[in-house]
C-alpha cells in the first residue's frame, strides 16, 4: 500500500504550529531521561470536533470542541511517569518531562536518541481529502432535516425522531526517545438516528441505528445510505411494540452477524489485553496454548481494516498496527499489547497502546475485533434450533475481567421454536461467562459482518472509538434473563 502522506502532513503541522523542530523534540526527551529511565516519549494532540443535533424537528443543538496538548511519559520497570500540557510551548514540554521522570530514583542518567524523521506511514486506511469538519454546517443541518421528514413519513405511529453528527478531525505525533518519529491525521465521522414510536394504549418504544467510520463526509449524503438506517430505526421501533416478553431458562442462543460481536469485544476482548494479564487479574492469564474456545473458532484484532472506525495507521504510541490472531481454531495464541506490557511480558507489541487524548496514558485496548466466518449456512444453524432465542442486537453489558462474567441486554431477539423464527421479543438477557461461552459455540455461519461503525469503548475512565463482528453462531445452553418465567 502507498504510503501515507498524513504523517508528513501531520509532522509538518505541528513544527510549523508549535516551532518544534527535531532539537526542539531531543531537548524534552533528554529532560524527561535525566535520570534513568527505561523509555520515553511525547505525544502532540491537536483534535476538533463538532456536533450537532436534531429534536422535535428542529436542530436544537451545536457545538465545536477544540482539544489541543502534548503529554509525556517516562517508564521506568512497571512504574510509569506522566505529565501533560494545554500549552504546547518549549518551556511547558520541558517542565511537563521533569514532572513526569520524577517516577525514577535511579541518580544515572540517559541521553535521547537524536530524533529525526519525515513522520511517514507505510499504510493509508482513510485517505479523506476534505475533513471532516470543515463540511459546511449547513450540509449537516439539511440532512439531518430530511431524516426527520423521511422518518416521520415512514409510518404514523412515529412520534419522535432524533438524530446527529459526530464529525472528528485529529492531528498526532508522537516523538520517542530511541528517535522515533510518528505522525497520524485522523478523521471520524459518525450519523445516529433514535425513533420513538406509540402503539395501542399510549406504549412507547424506542429504535436506534448508527453508522460511521474513517471516511470522507459526503459518503453520509448518499440518499440511500442513510434512508437504509432510519427505516432501520422505524423497523426495530414498530417490532418493539409488538413485542412480547421473553421467557427465562437455559436454552440454545443463536447470535445474529455484526453487531452481536459486543458480547465478543466485552466478555472475551478485555480478558485477552495484556495489562490484565501481566498482573493476573484476567481469567484467560497463563493460558497461552491451552484450548479455550470450540474447535473452529478463530479470533482476531484487526487495527489495518481500511476506514474503519476502530483502525489506525499507528496506535498512540507510534507503533504500526497489524492483524493479531488471538485465538485460533480455538487455542489461545496471544494478547493485545503495549510497548509496556509487552516489554514487561516478554512479548513483541502489536499496535494495540491507545488513549483517549493528550491528557491520558495508554494502554492495551481494541481496534477491531472479530470472530471469523466458518462453513455453515445461516438459516442451517437456526433450522439446527428446537426450541430457543435469535439475538440479533444488543443494548449494552457488563464484565467482570477477574471472572469473566457478563450480562448483556438484548435490544432485538425473537424466539426460535422448530427450527423457524417466531414472534420478537423484549426484554432478554444473555447472562454467563467469558471463558465458558466460547466453548459453547457449536455452528459458525459463513456470513461474518461488521458492525455499522458505532462502537466506543471504555476502560479505566478512558473512552476509544473501536470496532466488533461477528458470523451467525449457535450457542448451546445459554441462561437467557427474561421479563417471564
Amino acid at each position: 500500500m502507498a504510503s501515507n502522506q498524513g504523517g508528513e502532513i501531520a509532522v509538518s503541522f505541528f513544527r510549523d504550529r508549535y516551532g518544534m523542530d527535531d532539537r526542539s523534540l531531543t531537548r524534552a526527551l533528554d529532560a524527561a531521561l535525566e535520570r534513568e529511565v527505561d523509555y520515553a516519549d511525547l505525544y502532540f494532540e491537536y483534535t476538533v470536533r463538532d456536533s450537532v443535533a436534531l429534536e422535535e424537528g428542529i436542530v436544537k443543538s451545536g457545538s465545536r470542541h477544540l482539544v489541543q496538548g502534548v503529554g509525556v511519559r517516562t517508564q521506568v520497570a512497571e512504574r510509569q511517569g506522566y505529565a501533560h500540557s494545554d500549552e504546547v510551548t518549549v518551556e511547558n514540554l520541558e517542565l511537563a518531562a521533569a514532572t513526569a521522570r520524577a517516577i525514577s530514583e535511579s541518580p544515572s542518567k540517559a541521553h535521547a536518541v537524536a530524533v529525526q524523521g519525515t513522520g511517514a506511514n507505510t499504510s493509508n486506511l482513510y485517505p479523506v481529502e476534505l475533513p471532516p469538519t470543515e463540511v459546511p454546517i449547513s450540509q449537516k443541518v439539511e440532512l439531518l432535516e430530511a431524516i426527520d421528514i423521511y422518518a416521520r413519513g415512514r409510518d404514523p405511529r412515529v412520534k419522535q425522531v432524533m438524530a446527529s453528527i459526530v464529525t472528528q478531525h485529529q492531528n498526532v505525533l508522537i516523538a520517542g526517545s530511541d528517535g522515533s518519529l510518528s505522525a497520524d491525521v485522523r478523521p471520524l465521522v459518525r450519523l445516529n438516528v433514535q425513533i420513538i414510536a406509540e402503539g395501542a394504549g399510549g406504549r412507547r418504544e424506542i429504535g436506534y441505528q448508527g453508522m460511521g467510520g474513517r471516511y470522507d463526509f459526503s459518503r453520509l449524503l448518499e440518499t440511500a445510505t442513510w434512508r437504509e438506517l432510519v427505516d432501520e430505526s422505524v423497523r426495530v421501533a414498530m417490532l418493539s411494540l409488538d413485542a412480547k416478553p421473553c421467557p427465562a431458562g437455559t436454552m440454545d442462543v443463536v447470535l445474529g452477524p455484526g453487531w452481536p460481536g459486543i458480547l465478543l469485544h466485552e466478555a472475551i476482548g478485555h480478558g485477552l489485553e495484556g495489562d490484565f494479564n501481566r498482573k493476573k487479574t484476567s481469567a484467560f492469564t497463563g493460558r497461552i496454548g491451552e484450548r479455550v474456545a470450540s474447535e473452529g473458532v478463530t479470533v482476531v484484532d484487526d487495527g489495518t481494516l481500511e476506514e474503519r472506525r476502530g483502525s489506525l495507521n499507528i496506535d498512540d504510541e507510534g507503533t504500526p498496527t497489524q492483524r493479531t490472531v488471538l485465538i485460533e481454531n480455538g487455542i489461545l495464541c496471544g494478547y493485545l499489547q503495549d510497548r509496556l506490557n509487552a516489554r514487561l511480558m516478554g512479548m513483541e507489541p502489536t499496535g494495540n497502546g491507545r488513549r483517549e487524548s493528550y491528557a491520558h496514558i495508554p494502554m492495551p485496548r481494541m481496534t477491531n475485533t472479530f470472530m471469523l466466518a466458518g462453513n455453515d449456512d445461516p438459516e442451517d444453524i437456526l433450522r439446527s434450533v428446537q426450541s430457543g432465542i435469535y439475538a440479533v442486537s444488543f443494548a449494552g453489558g457488563q464484565v467482570d475481567i477477574t471472572s469473566g462474567k457478563f450480562v448483556f441486554s438484548v435490544s432485538e431477539a425473537y424466539e426460535i421454536e422448530n427450527g423457524r423464527i417466531g414472534a420478537p421479543l423484549k426484554g432478554a438477557t444473555l447472562i454467563g461467562n467469558g471463558p465458558d461461552v466460547l466453548t459453547r459455540v457449536s455452528r459458525i455461519g459463513s456470513d461474518l459482518e461488521l458492525d455499522r461503525g458505532v462502537g466506543t469503548c471504555g476502560k479505566d475512565g478512558q473512552s476509544v472509538p473501536v470496532g466488533v463482528g461477528l458470523p451467525t453462531i449457535r450457542l448451546d445452553g445459554i441462561t437467557v434473563g427474561g421479563t417471564a418465567s
